[in-house]
């Protein structure tokens, strides 16, 4: 049970630092404003960095089902051990995002309105206004992206003491490019946490967050493991 609580609080802490970045001082539906696109990716890519460090020796520190299902497609976990994880960091999302929703429910005239709490989405209304093909590119390829790096620096041809750093320095990488396009997903869980109290648009559209960042990751997977895994 260690790993998966691990997971959990990872993941928890993940939304919490994230999104909060987002939402409580980032930036809102209308545009950037406060510590802007910078600081949220900043926030991102610092927590992973952190969390990698404190429970990266316990579970790896996925914190992300895209992550797991990318591990898991390389053949580097059990299926058992795979559904855990994923089970785990939805929880801790879910709980990251409860206790966001706590903290800015005691703003005074608060009110939830669409793509609260830091939410993934796209289209007229949401941040740039992108369309649904660019959202689905930019989380399928950034997906990838992180995928990629995160199975080659954790493994024997990587540096292994650098590979949290090196993973949080690309998600942060990541947000920089993709926040304007959809907040920055790149990881199904951080979407439904968010996605469940927000609801409205962020709900509807949270399909993408799942299945984009999957495909992602798959991809990323069987190119480490048919293309670089070997001597």
């Amino acid at each position: 049970m260690k790993k998966y609580i691990a997971e959990l609080i990872g993941t928890f802490s993940l939304v919490l630092f994230g999104c909060g970045a987002a939402s409580i001082s980032g930036i809102s539906s209308s545009g950037p404003a406060g510590i802007g696109v910078l600081g949220i990716a900043i926030a991102f890519g610092f927590a992973v960095v952190a969390m990698a460090y404190a429970i990266g020796g316990i579970s790896g520190c996925h914190i992300n089902p895209a992550v797991t299902i990318g591990v898991f497609t390389a053949g580097k976990m059990e299926l058992k051990d795979a559904i855990g994880y994923i089970i785990a960091q939805c929880l801790g999302a879910i709980l990251g995002a409860s206790v966001l929703y706590l903290i800015r429910s005691g703003q005074p005239g608060f009110e939830m309105k669409e793509w609260a709490l830091g939410s993934n989405g796209w289209g007229e209304g949401y941040l740039g206004g992108y369309n649904v093909v660019s959202a689905f590119a930019v989380e399928t390829v950034m997906t990838f992206l992180f995928l990629f790096v995160i199975l080659a620096v954790t493994s024997k041809f990587g540096n292994g003491t650098m590979a949290g750093l090196a993973i949080g320095v690309t998600l942060m990488l990541i947000h920089l490019v993709a926040i304007p396009v959809t907040g920055t997903s790149v990881n199904p869980a951080r979407s439904l946490g968010p996605a469940l109290f927000a609801g409205g648009k962020a709900l509807m559209q949270l399909w993408l967050f799942i299945i984009a960042p999957i495909i992602g990751a798959v991809l990323a997977a069987f190119a480490w493991k048919f293309g670089f895994d070997k001597e």
